[in-house]
Formats: C-alpha cells, sequence, structure tokens
C-alpha cells in the first residue's frame, strides 16, 4: 500500500464514493404529501431508464411511497443549499416542508407525487421492482417521464460528503471525441 495512504473508517466511506448528486424526493399517499433529502442512488438502466435507492422505513417519506408506489426525484442546485440542509433537518409529519422552506410542489404529469419547481430537473418515478425492500431497503424505479430545464448547462448540483459538508459540481472536461460511438 502507498505510503501516503492510511487506515480509514468503514463507516466514512461514502465521502469518497457517494459522488452522485442530492436528491429532493418528493412523495405523496391520498392526502398526504412529503419531501424528503437522498443522497444514496444509482442509475440501474437506461432503457428502460430504472433508478435506484435506498430509503430507511424510518423515514416519514417511506410510508407514503411503500403505499403509493411513486415518487419524484428532483435535482436542486447550489442556491438551493439553505433549503436542502432544512428539509433533512426537519421531520415531515411535523411540518409541510414546501411551505417551511419556499418550494413550490408542482403536479406531476404521470404521477401523484409532486416535484419541486425550483430543481432544474425533475424525474417522475413509479416502482418497478418491490424484491429488495424489506431486505436491503433498496427502492427500484422506473423514470416514466423527465423533466429538465435546457437553460441550466453547467448545473452546480450539491453532493454530500458526510459530517454536514457538500462539494459542488466543479469543472467540466469534454473527451467526447476520445470515445468510441457505442460508449457514449
Amino acid at each position: 500500500m502507498s505510503d501516503r495512504k492510511r487506515d480509514f473508517p468503514l463507516d466514512q466511506c461514502r465521502c469518497h464514493l457517494e459522488t452522485g448528486p442530492v436528491v429532493l424526493v418528493g412523495s405523496q399517499w391520498q392526502e398526504t404529501r412529503n419531501l424528503m433529502v437522498m443522497g444514496w442512488h444509482m442509475m440501474l438502466g437506461f432503457t428502460p431508464a430504472h433508478f435506484g435507492c435506498l430509503i430507511s422505513p424510518g423515514n416519514y417519506s417511506y410510508r407514503l411511497i411503500r403505499e403509493s408506489r411513486e415518487c419524484t426525484i428532483n435535482v436542486p442546485t447550489r442556491e438551493l443549499a439553505d433549503a436542502v440542509v432544512g428539509v433533512g433537518n426537519s421531520k415531515g409529519y411535523e411540518v409541510d416542508k414546501f411551505a417551511a422552506f419556499g418550494l413550490t410542489p408542482e403536479h406531476g404529469e404521470c404521477v401523484s407525487a409532486p416535484t419541486v419547481a425550483e430543481c432544474y430537473a425533475s424525474f417522475e418515478c413509479r416502482l418497478a421492482d418491490d424484491s429488495q425492500i424489506d431486505r436491503h431497503e433498496l427502492f427500484i424505479w422506473e423514470i416514466v417521464k423527465a423533466h429538465v430545464d435546457p437553460t441550466v448547462e453547467r448545473p452546480k448540483t450539491l453532493h454530500y460528503r458526510g459530517n454536514g459538508r457538500f462539494m459542488i459540481a466543479g469543472e467540466e472536461i469534454d473527451r467526447a471525441a476520445d470515445f468510441r460511438d457505442e460508449m457514449l
């Protein structure tokens, strides 16, 4: 092992591996809606577009999502950092997070869960596979509708590093010319 590297706590590995953007998950069951912050997610396929994420049964949104079998995934940018932290630090059974943090719920086209108007991208999802929920808290979604603001060319997304720290999406490099077509 390199002399520069040191042992690292296993429970902190996410600080280096969890690089996807923080998202706001919209949920609704009957008349109850909620927002939650999520950092643990991944794309699982492209056609159809499958998305996986972890949702703990201790989260207020869990029941809403299990009952409705749908949600929205909303991608905030740096400008929404205060709202993201506020949503993450509050409890859905105590407060309407949309109202409390100045976020605008919008009706989805394909699902009943609300999207967040202020987020530059929103994805409407239906549960595609529930076989891993009880064992691993892993929800596998099919994205059935995508809404993205094309004027946001390089979104400054938030990436949670753990311990209350975020990284902002940074510089972009373009290597598309070096890829074979099948790799794009």
